[in-house]
């Protein structure tokens, strides 16, 4: 099975092409430039590379979110379009899952983090049994601070992973002391050749029905149902 994963979900953009248990080719960069413009051209360059044609692929995995909302859109479009276009199954893994892929080998809980803005984080909570990532805590957006302090009363070492782990990094630290462990730098971007393995065995979805996971709405959408309520406040 030739599996094409794609990951725009957050400032790095990861493409990898896998079969069975090989990784054929990946491509990873975490550069602030455009992922409209670049995701096609990256997707044609790997598989050019790799002498794969996109009617030879079998199925598209694509990280749904959370993360940014523009980025995780592109990845998503672009995949639902290629996965139609070939007529090839489609399926969606958490972009915190697949980021707290690289935790293999810790022996503690795992949580992949990614900034949201005042103060709070895209979050949950991994483990791995054996060579199996299990989700222990589902995707949320919290406080750092709160997460923090809710996680402490685990008393369990607990690795941090992701790009933006230094934006909260004191804080962390401060509420969990020696149990929170912070991964290199190699570990903290998203590898999208993870992403492809996480998904090859999972249950494609309706390519149609297929939408990301934002885990709150976004700004403009809390702006209209806010405007909603008080145009429906003044007209009663």
């Amino acid at each position: 099975m030739k599996v094409l994963a794609i990951d725009t979900s957050n400032a790095a953009l990861g493409v990898a092409l896998v079969e069975g248990s090989v990784v054929k080719g990946e491509i990873l960069t975490n550069i602030k430039k455009d992922h409209s413009t670049r995701l096609m051209p990256a997707v044609q360059l790997l598989l050019e590379n790799c002498q794969v044609t996109p009617q030879e692929l079998d199925l598209i995995v694509v990280a749904k979110g959370p993360g940014s909302y523009t980025g995780v859109r592109i990845g998503v479009t672009v995949a639902k379009t290629l996965a139609w276009s070939l007529n090839i199954p489609i399926v969606g893994v958490s972009s915190l899952e697949a980021l707290a892929a690289n935790g293999h080998y810790f022996n503690g809980l795992i949580c992949p983090l990614f900034d949201a803005r005042r103060g709070q984080i895209y979050t949950g909570l991994y483990r791995y049994h054996g060579n199996q990532l299990e989700c222990v805590e589902s995707d949320r957006i919290v406080l750092s601070s709160g997460w923090a302090q809710w996680l402490r009363e685990k008393q369990e070492p607990v690795l941090f992973l992701g790009g933006d782990v230094a934006l909260h990094q004191d804080i962390l630290t401060g509420v969990l002391g020696s149990l929170a462990v912070f991964g290199p730098p190699a570990l903290q971007l998203p590898r999208p050749s993870e992403l492809a393995f996480l998904g090859m065995n999972r249950t494609p979805e309706d390519v149609h029905a297929f939408v990301p996971n934002y885990v709150r709405l976004a700004e403009a959408e809390v702006n209209w149902l806010a405007r909603q309520k008080e145009q429906e406040s003044h007209g009663n």
